[in-house]
């Protein structure tokens, strides 16, 4: 029994053993298998990675081969690219060889330009300094503007330094024409003023020419009277010894004016038909008859007569001429030229002037300007007959 016992306990442990051992193999195999299974997933992926690459390769392979360029093709390709590229090099060298006789020719035209503008500018300025008068400078020095700006227009290149330079030249000319001109007229005043004395020595030698035969006259005949009366009073008597003492009186003032050098009259003129209302001429003479000069400057060089505001005899008829127009100098209408005596002012302001370096003066303040009136009003039929009368008169 016991025997059997151990013996059953022997088969049972076998069987416990062996079971024991066929459960590790089967899990050893289990794990094997899924190993393999493993493996071969990964082998399938290998597989299907290496087909798709050899399947890329392939397209790649085929793609290539029909890019793929032969030797012959490469060499007749070469041949044609050395051909080309000679083909450049000789266009190049003719290119640069054409660059370098435009770049001459450039330089020939610009030298020329330069020759031109030059020329262009020292002609004009040389025909602007030619026109230049001491009444234009600043017409003058416009056009030089311009041809400077001309000049530069067309590439001749004119510095900063140069224009400045230009603008002095021609200040220094404008100079030297003020200066000429100037002594033109300094020239022309000393002869006008020579004349005007050797009017007024025959105006004063004529008055007292003219005084004396009065003065012989009336003494003849005071003398006649003084014989007739005998020593009685007489009103005859007076009346020619007034007229005697009235003509001596004359001929003193006469040879008294011919001594004084700086005594004249100032007159303040307007011809409202000429120049228009609130424009006077202020200047002086040295006439005994000062009317005669104002009739003289309204002859023919204007068509109206002047009228006559002011009239001053003074001693110093040059200052006094000379301070009028330093006190109303910013009114003179011809700037340019200040030997002008025209100023558009007031009477009024003329007056007080005259009034502050000469004392009280009297004075007409509304021009008459006669013709000038009678003009205007004048009908057609009047202008037409004064006209026929002067062409008879012309005519005759």
């Amino acid at each position: 029994m016991a025997y059997v016992v151990v013996m059953l306990l022997g088969v049972f442990g076998g069987a416990i053993s062996v079971y024991l051992s066929l459960a590790a193999r089967r899990s050893t195999l289990d794990k094997q298998k899924r190993e393999q299974e493993t493996k071969a997933h990964e082998i399938r992926e290998t597989s299907a990675a290496i087909e798709a690459r050899e399947h890329k390769l392939a397209s790649g392979l085929e793609e290539f081969e029909t890019r793929a360029i032969s030797y012959d093709d490469l060499q007749e390709e070469n041949s044609i690219l050395k051909h080309d590229l000679q083909n450049i090099d000789v266009n190049l060298r003719k290119l640069q060889l054409d660059t370098n006789i435009q770049q001459e020719m450039q330089e020939v035209l610009d030298k020329k330009a330069t020759e031109l503008g030059s020329r262009y500018l020292n002609e004009n300025v040389k025909w602007i300094g030619s026109t230049l008068t001491p009444n234009n400078f600043a017409k003058c020095k416009n056009r030089l503007q311009k041809v400077i700006e001309r000049c530069r227009k067309i590439g001749f290149e004119i510095s900063n330094e140069e224009e400045e330079t230009l603008n002095a030249n021609l200040r220094e000319d404008f100079e030297k024409a003020v200066r000429a001109a100037f002594e033109r007229e300094e020239q022309a005043r000393i002869k006008a003023q020579i004349r005007e004395e050797q009017k007024l020595e025959k105006e004063i030698e004529r008055e007292l020419k003219q005084s004396e035969r009065e003065q012989a006259a009336i003494q003849v005949a005071l003398e006649k009277a003084l014989g007739e009366a005998k020593d009685k009073h007489s009103d005859e008597v007076d009346r020619l010894k007034a007229k005697l003492a009235e003509a001596q009186e004359k001929s003193e003032r006469a040879k008294s004016r011919a001594q004084m050098t700086k005594s004249g009259y100032v007159y303040v003129i307007s011809n409202i038909g000429s120049f228009g209302e609130g424009v006077f001429k202020i200047g002086m003479t040295r006439r005994l008859e000062p009317m005669d000069r104002v009739k003289e400057l309204g002859d023919a060089s204007v068509p109206f007569r002047f009228d006559v505001h002011m009239m001053i005899s003074s001693d110093d008829a040059p200052a006094l001429e000379n301070n009028l127009h330093k006190a109303i100098h910013e009114n003179r209408l011809n700037k340019v030229n200040p030997r002008k005596e025209f100023f558009r002012t007031e009477i009024e302001t003329i007056r007080g002037i005259v009034e502050s370096h000469h004392g009280e003066v009297e004075y007409v303040a509304d021009a008459e300007a006669l013709e000038y009136r009678q003009s205007l009003d004048m009908s057609a039929e009047d202008v037409n007959y004064v006209e026929s009368v002067y062409e008879k008169l012309d005519d005759d």
